[in-house]
């Protein structure tokens, strides 16, 4: 399929949240049109989010946030600016370069070679992430959790997944080893590294590329998760729950609030 037949039938949702200004969904609905339509494969569906804060005084109080269906491959892109216009023009960069980018981890180039640099700059785009909203501690609460059977692959697939999803990290089973696994960005080199339950060994790089951390991870129960996130002040903590023996994360939302993510048995 062509990736202007794809552009006419792809079915393109806009829905806004707040004082959002008239025109931006006709506006974001175009741009989304415009990126799918340099893609060669099918895209059935792109959802569009459009948040205006309530609180006028925020540094960037417009957020769009769009997920992206190519083929069953999901690609999402989540941007903050000072208006929705320009918030919708970076969504419509972000996404693009984020399409544009090759499915396989460190592929060979064209002629054959050997495998690539990862196309992914340190760091890039992060900095135009929505800010959290800060709550006290004694008001924050898990106000979502998710469950789902972890996905079985190999950590450069993790970060390719990471990486389309624009999320901080990403909860996995290793496929070589079976261990519930994580993968994320560290946030003082940008590169990518990764953290798993079980034996540690030494410092190793997957292919020169992903660091793999030798700190153990924590055997908790979630109110000492709670406990760690809040004194240690990252984005998330990839714990061994002492309830089920398995990987979860327990992170920051936007909203102030926490989320918890947890592999179905």
């Amino acid at each position: 399929m062509s990736g202007l037949k794809t552009s006419r039938t792809a079915d393109v949702q806009v829905r806004s949240r707040g004082q959002v200004p008239d025109g931006a969904d006709v506006y974001a609905r175009g741009k989304m049109l415009a990126v799918i339509s340099h893609v060669r494969e099918p895209v059935p569906a792109v959802r569009v989010k459009l948040t205006q804060a309530v609180n006028t005084s925020a540094h960037r109080p417009a957020t769009a946030q769009a997920v992206v269906d190519v083929n069953g491959r999901m690609v999402r892109a989540h941007v903050a600016a000072t208006t929705m216009f320009e918030a919708v023009d970076l969504l419509q960069e972000r996404l693009s370069a984020r399409l544009a980018r090759p499915r396989q981890y460190g592929a060979g180039d064209s002629r054959g070679n050997g495998p690539r640099t990862r196309t992914w700059p340190h760091g890039a785009g992060h900095d135009r992430r929505p800010q959290r909203h800060r709550l006290p501690v004694e008001e924050r609460r898990i106000v979502r959790h998710k469950s789902f059977s972890l996905v079985h692959q190999t950590p450069e697939d993790a970060v390719i997944d990471l990486e389309a999803m624009d999320h901080d990290f990403w909860l996995f089973t290793d496929l070589a080893s079976g261990r519930d696994s994580v993968v994320y960005r560290d946030a003082r080199t940008g590169r990518h590294r990764m953290a798993s339950l079980g034996p540690l060994g030494q410092e190793r790089e997957i292919h020169g590329l992903l660091g793999v951390s030798t700190v153990p991870v924590p055997t908790s129960n979630v109110n000492e998760a709670v406990s760690r996130l809040h004194l240690t002040g990252l984005p998330f903590v990839f714990f061994n729950d002492t309830a089920t023996g398995r990987g979860c994360v327990l992170y920051h939302r936007y909203d102030g609030h926490y989320g918890l993510i947890t592999p179905s048995r």
